[in-house]
């Protein structure tokens, strides 16, 4: 079995192409389970978050694998043209589980050390779990996944900083007002993303803060924590008039402040500008709301460009989390290759007792008058002769187990004595 990962994020692809392979949450278990019957593919999960849609698989047809994903995602992109690949990244094998292990601990992420990916690694293959579409392989590569996450944000400290999306699209609107005193702000979502904007905001002395979601019993619950106010959805179009600052992080499919909208709220406005940062993917804004006089605003590319104060001293704890995956992936290489190793030696031996039985059931009725004491002669040079035959192969395959040819030698073994193999049974 091997891992496959075929993905892109914010270095590979803007937001308008991330979102058009975005998958609301309501479909996953859906999509998954749709994924899982392409041609290669073993096992998989989605990893979808506002910076990567990754797809982890494993497969013992690497190229009948990647194809698969890759066509999936077109066809989730309705991209029949197949311009969408030039953004995909592809990793097999041992790069593709240190990438996980690197996502997973915040390494690749576009704020260095991110405290949120660890939650979303979790609920990704909760999900995959739930929709039964792991096998073996997915479930010990993520459970060590998790462990390597936790691991590294124990012994580096990298998460004692604040690191997320929200914290940064919050350092972003506080680099273009100055201070958030006296601001009316309108948090758009009552998601994970949102009540971390609230909390980032209330800590740097917001007091003004409104919430609007479509359910509007979860938007009062959400204001309550923060002792802002609710408004209804429907009432929206009076908010764009009222708000200083705005920050938008829904589910939604579609654009929840079009340009038409915005176009003639600032038209009933007193205030002469308007600073929004959508951090939604797929985007809640209208791009072109950018156009209308008075209005800034920035998507979640824009956070690139935010630099904070601990970002030198998350840079010092990225290095020691490097040094902890490389330790971790000596520790999978050593379990992933025992699943093809350990079943090739049992299968190999159990190849070489078939023959030697096979042979001796047909040679031994045509040796009459053996005494006992010959039969047993002729049966332990039977089984001394397989033995001898397969000590060779069997020492070599332990001693290549652990190199970058273990996997090579041990299909030329399974090859060359037809052997049939099931890696899942590998403990």
């Amino acid at each position: 079995m091997f891992p496959i990962v075929v993905g892109l994020n914010y270095k590979t692809a803007p937001v308008e192409i991330r979102e058009r392979v975005s998958v609301h949450h309501s479909q996953m278990v859906s999509c998954l389970q749709k994924l899982r019957i392409y041609p290669g593919i073993e096992g998989v999960v989605l990893l979808s978050t506002c910076n990567r849609f990754e797809i982890y698989a494993v497969s013992t047809d690497v190229d009948k694998g990647i194809d698969s994903i890759k066509n999936f995602l077109m066809e989730l992109a309705k991209d029949k043209s197949g311009q969408i690949n030039k953004y995909f990244y592809t990793y097999t094998l041992y790069p593709a589980v240190k990438h996980l292990f690197r996502v997973v601990s915040g390494l690749d992420s576009m704020v260095l050390g991110e405290s949120q990916i660890l939650g979303q690694v979790a609920k990704a293959y909760e999900l995959s779990c739930t929709a039964e579409v792991t096998n073996k392989v997915i479930n010990v590569t993520f459970q060590k996944a998790l462990a390597v996450g936790k691991k590294v944000r124990t012994e580096t400290y990298i998460d004692q900083f604040s690191t997320s999306i929200s914290y940064t699209a919050v350092e972003l609107a506080k680099q273009k007002t100055g201070s958030f005193q006296g601001k009316k702000i309108l948090i758009l979502g009552t998601g994970e993303m949102s009540v971390l904007t609230m909390k980032h905001l209330v800590a740097q002395g917001a007091s003004t803060v409104i919430v609007s979601n479509r359910s509007f019993e979860r938007a009062k619950e959400f204001a309550a924590q923060c002792q802002g106010h609710a408004v209804p959805f429907a009432d929206l179009n009076y908010c764009l008039e009222e708000a200083d600052l705005i920050f938008s992080a829904t589910a939604s499919k579609d654009f929840i402040i079009t340009a038409e909208l915005l176009k003639q709220a600032m038209k009933n406005r007193e205030q002469d500008s308007l600073l929004l940062i959508d951090i939604a993917v797929p985007r809640d804004i209208d791009p072109e709301v950018k156009d209308i006089q008075g209005v800034s605003l920035y998507d979640i590319d824009d956070l690139r460009g935010v630099v904070d104060s601990h970002q030198s001293a998350r840079e010092v704890a990225a290095i020691e989390a490097e040094k902890i995956i490389s330790k971790e992936m000596d520790l999978f290489k050593s379990w992933h290759n025992s699943l093809s190793v350990l079943p090739t030696i049992a299968a190999l031996q159990q190849r070489g007792e078939e023959i030697k039985n096979t042979l001796l059931d047909q040679t031994m009725p045509k040796l009459e008058g053996l005494s006992p004491k010959q039969e047993k002669a002729i049966r332990s040079l039977a089984n001394s002769i397989v033995k001898n035959f397969l000590h060779n192969p069997i020492t070599t395959l332990k001693k290549v187990s652990n190199t970058p040819h273990g996997h090579l030698y041990t299909e030329i073994i399974q090859t060359s004595f037809a052997l049939d193999v099931n890696e899942e049974r590998a403990e």
